[in-house]
Parts: C-alpha cells; sequence; structure tokens
C-alpha cells in the first residue's frame, strides 16, 4: 500500500502526463476487476502476490523481448525515444494502449495482429523477413516454416490499407520480407 495515493492513481497519473515506460502492477489484490482495471489504465502486466522470484522474472523478461526485441530501430521501453501514437494515411496506432483507429472509428485487432504491426512500424521501415518475424513476433524457432506472417499482412491491409489490392503502408519486398511505409 502507498501512503495517500494507490498505484492504480499513480498509473493513471503517469499515463496521463504522457509516461511510456513499461509497467508490471505486483499486487495483493487478486479480483479480476482489479486486474482488469489495471490493464485499463496502462499496465503491461499484472502480478498477485505472493508469486515467485521465477515467475516474476520470466514476466519482466517477457515485457522486456515484447517492448524492445533485438531489431526494433526506434528505442526500448522508458527511454522515450519511442512515441505512443504512429500515424500513417488516416491510421492512428497507440502503442501504449494497444488501439488502433482508422477515420476516428476503431479497428479490432487480435492482440498477435497488433503484435505484428507494432513490430513492423518500430522497425523503422528496415525491410524485415519472415524468419525475423516468426522468431520476434510469434517466438518461433529458427527454420520453422508457415503462411502464418502472409495471412496476417492480408488481414492487416484489409483492415488499415485504403486499397488492399495496392498496399502503401505494409509493403512485400519480393524475396526479402516486408516493410512498413508512412
Amino acid at each position: 500500500m502507498l501512503p495517500g495515493l494507490n498505484g492504480f492513481e499513480v498509473l493513471r497519473r503517469y499515463r496521463a502526463r504522457g509516461g511510456t515506460a513499461a509497467v508490471l502492477i505486483l499486487s495483493a489484490r487478486d479480483q479480476e476487476v482489479d486486474k482488469v482495471q489495471g490493464f485499463r489504465i496502462g499496465a503491461d502486466d499484472y502480478v498477485v502476490k505472493p508469486v515467485g522470484v521465477l515467475e516474476f522474472l520470466a514476466r519482466v523478461e517477457a515485457i522486456i523481448r515484447r517492448l524492445a526485441p533485438a531489431g526494433r530501430g526506434s528505442g526500448t521501453a522508458g527511454d522515450g525515444a519511442r512515441l505512443s501514437q504512429q500515424r500513417f494515411s488516416d491510421v492512428v496506432v497507440d502503442l501504449r494502449t494497444r488501439t488502433v483507429q482508422r477515420a476516428g472509428k476503431p479497428v479490432e485487432l487480435s492482440p498477435m495482429e497488433f503484435d505484428f504491426l507494432a513490430f513492423l512500424i518500430e522497425s523503422g521501415g528496415d525491410i524485415v523477413s519472415r524468419d525475423t518475424l516468426m522468431q520476434q513476433v510469434w517466438r518461433y524457432s529458427l527454420g520453422v516454416t508457415s503462411r502464418t506472417v502472409d495471412q496476417h499482412v492480408a488481414r492487416l491491409r484489409n483492415k488499415l490499407e485504403p486499397d488492399p489490392s495496392q498496399p502503401r503502408h505494409l509493403i512485400t519486398v519480393r524475396k526479402a520480407g516486408y516493410r512498413f511505409q508512412r
């Protein structure tokens, strides 16, 4: 317990001021409503006490991997370099709240679709190979082949591109992979 102010309010104020560092809530409050509130105000993870040291460390490592895997081009969690909102065409992607809007209307993305889109955006226009995407976004071992990447690109194009048959933002680079273009 914090004196005079609870952790939820601290996080709410921090996010309202534009804070983007990763936040893991460690709490004795174990009700589902508490966990949901924590995520809705911007927590990256919520852990209920008591928790084993190994599980806690694994959760911290997972947040670090998710926010700053090798190869991302625009900074790491908490360094201030990563902007929360990314805009292209009539689309706004908020990396902190994991929300997407197109023409002012919410776009429903699965968690994996969002992770994939965020990874491409944060790659800063660099070409990202299918192997890299499979390793960094899906956590598959090197050499695993799948149409997963192509299927996600097609779904994202249908949801975000003005003309999915002539993509302007989610670009295929023949025999190399994909890149994001503003």
